[in-house]
């Protein structure tokens, strides 16, 4: 059994957020052959793991005379805490930092059976190995050192923690936003579409368009308001009077609705650019023309 006081659990949380966020960083930065700060903060930790690391700590307390025990409390408590992590970001902030959609036997994305065979095997790894070094390490340094960090890194991390937290939530914002204002461009040119129908007799051959991409929708727009353009000059004045007004109102509110989507592409925010440069994997099955839109304006940034 373990018997650390709260500063040790903490500090060995930290420990192991800080050896995750090395050992992430250093892989996708590797794989994608640019540096890239993993994770979710912007200081160099990645709670997951350390939360991760405790989990595996803990439910293998009971068990530490039996690997096989080990083992299965490992699959089923790092399963857990994934399934649990997984589920409230994506309801929190409406996007994925994970997805094992592409892998078999997953359930909805959030876990599959090859992530909880491999969390068995590291439950093991961790606690016949790793920990043993690391708390051998741990305890050599004097408790009032060990105390002063850890009280430290708490105030540290839980501003970036923070910080973090309210980026991701106004991210979220900004892809509701930005879907939101979709929709109401697709209305414009849905009337539009009407009208123009209407102006030239051929209201039956009328057909609904197929759902457009943001940048195809806004130059069809564009032409539809062309189009009626050219039919105001040609078209009898009862048409102009009809007509008129209605387009006129569509025509504002389809530049409020453009002037809000570059004000929300706009990533102002540091923690909010760093935290979609940080995931690359980011997905949202949802948002997902929304955050590619936001993944070119993060890279279009670092380009300025």
């Amino acid at each position: 059994m373990y018997q650390y006081s709260v500063i040790q659990w903490l500090f060995f949380f930290y420990f192991y957020c800080f050896f995750g966020w090395i050992f992430e960083s250093t892989f996708v930065s590797l794989k994608s052959r640019k540096l890239v700060n993993r994770g979710f903060m912007r200081g160099p930790f990645l709670p997951i793991y350390g939360s991760g690391a405790i989990m595996m700590l803990v439910v293998s307390m009971s068990f530490q005379d039996n690997v096989f025990l080990t083992y299965i409390a490992g699959c089923i408590g790092a399963t857990a805490l994934e399934l649990v992590t997984g589920i409230l970001m994506e309801s929190l902030f409406k996007v994925r930092y994970w997805d094992y959609s592409n892998q078999r036997f997953n359930y909805k994305g959030h876990i599959c059976l090859s992530s909880t065979i491999a969390w068995g095997f590291l439950t093991i790894l961790m606690t016949e190995f790793v920990h043993k070094g690391v708390e051998q390490v741990v305890f050599l340094i004097p408790s009032g050192i060990v105390t002063l960090v850890t009280l430290f890194l708490t105030v540290c991390i839980s501003v970036d923690f923070g910080l973090s937290f309210k980026a991701a939530m106004d991210l979220r914002d900004v892809l509701i936003g930005l879907e939101k204002a979709k929709e109401e461009m697709e209305r414009i040119q849905k009337r539009l579409d009407v009208i123009i129908a209407v102006a030239n007799d051929e209201i039956e051959a009328y057909k609904q368009e197929r759902s457009l991409r943001i940048d195809e929708l806004t130059e069809s727009i564009e032409e539809k308001f062309a189009s009626l353009k050219e039919r105001f000059r040609i078209s009898p004045p009862e048409f102009m009077a009809d007509a008129r007004e209605e387009i006129m109102e569509l025509r504002s509110k389809y530049s409020v609705e453009k002037e809000r989507r570059r004000r929300f592409k706009g990533l102002r925010d540091f923690y909010q650019r760093s935290l979609i440069k940080g995931n690359p994997g980011m997905y949202s099955r949802r948002f997902e023309e929304a955050l590619e839109e936001l993944k070119k304006a993060a890279d279009e940034w670092k380009k300025k």
